[in-house]
């Protein structure tokens, strides 16, 4: 009957009434509040990321770790490095402006170590002992035989000022060259058999760093090395200025030995391997002439077909 209060279900119990009860502390709220952002891939167990992740840091674990060099052991962005004995000590004979001497700190000492550091010692300048892990980082993997020498970058000279050197003008103008070894290498036969200079490309070009240095032996604290904005006018230049000019080139006209025009002031121009002279520089030259070689062989490696060039101009001064 309505309204009899003694039927069941007629009446409810306050602790079972609908909404939050008193102290519930926002329980209903915490449950509906997750488990948070799913887990990335790599990072849940189950997934072959995560498998995938653990085998590439077991096997980087397995790698010999690298030494790292700290703020102390690198040189200045602005500053370059001469490595070497040979190299290091002809730099400190010239007098070239350095910044510190960087000495493996278990060395074998020789005459040219000895040399070395005496020359430093001399010109206040600051000797530091490294680890050949830190030699070996700032070499970039270049044979540096325990010593290196922080320099200030190369400085190039104009090309005008290669006239300026007493006796008979003598240039070789690299064209196209890019690796700094054939640089080096050319700058050590310009430095032995007498030459004034080497000139190069601004642009596309090898220049005088590290790895130069090194093969130049010492030789590029002795012959000035040239940057050209354009060759081809530079060469102009040079032939304005009373020099010849020859290329070289596996199809000259006449043989090395054989051209007229090696005893006076001359500008040797040398080609990349391979591509050979561009045709602006070859037309800018007076005579393409070519060194007689096996019919086995294709071609002369720059450096090498410019040191022959070399020692014949020198023969013809004679």
């Amino acid at each position: 009957m309505a309204g009899n209060s003694k039927r069941r279900g007629a009446t409810r119990n306050a602790s079972s009434k609908k909404g939050a009860t008193k102290g519930s502390g926002g329980q209903g709220r915490k449950a509906l509040e997750g488990k948070g952002p799913t887990p990335r891939a790599e990072d849940r167990p189950n997934h072959k990321a995560y498998r995938a992740k653990k085998r590439a840091e077991a096997d980087a674990a397995k790698r010999p770790q690298k030494t790292r060099s700290t703020p102390r052991d690198r040189t200045s962005t602005s500053n370059e490095l001469v490595i070497g004995r040979n190299s290091v000590l002809e730099a400190l004979r010239m007098g070239l402006p350095a910044h510190e001497l960087l000495v493996f700190n278990r060395i074998d000492s020789d005459d040219r170590i000895t040399e070395i550091v005496s020359l430093a010692v001399e010109n206040d300048l600051n000797v530091r002992e490294v680890t050949k892990a830190t030699l070996d980082g700032l070499a970039g993997g270049s044979p540096h035989q325990g010593v290196a020498l922080e320099v200030p970058p190369y400085e190039y000279a104009d090309p005008e000022d290669l006239l300026e050197a007493p006796g008979t003008a003598r240039i070789v103008a690299l064209d196209g060259i890019q690796d700094p070894r054939n640089l080096g290498a050319v700058m050590r036969s310009a430095a032995a058999f007498g030459a004034t200079g080497v000139v190069v490309p601004e642009r596309r070009a090898a220049g005088v760093t590290v790895a130069a240095w090194k093969v130049s032996a010492g030789a590029a604290a002795r012959v000035p090395v040239a940057r050209a904005v354009n060759l081809t006018r530079a060469i102009e230049a040079y032939k304005k200025a009373g020099c010849f000019v020859i290329g070289l080139d596996a199809g000259g006209e006449v043989d090395l030995a054989e051209s007229q025009l090696l005893d006076g002031p001359l500008v040797i121009v040398a080609g990349a391997e391979g591509a050979g002279l561009s045709r602006l520089v070859r037309e800018a030259c007076d005579q393409i002439v070519s060194i007689p070689i096996a019919g086995d062989t294709e071609s002369l490696n720059a450096s090498v077909a410019a040191s022959i060039a070399l020692y014949e101009a020198r023969k013809a001064l004679s």
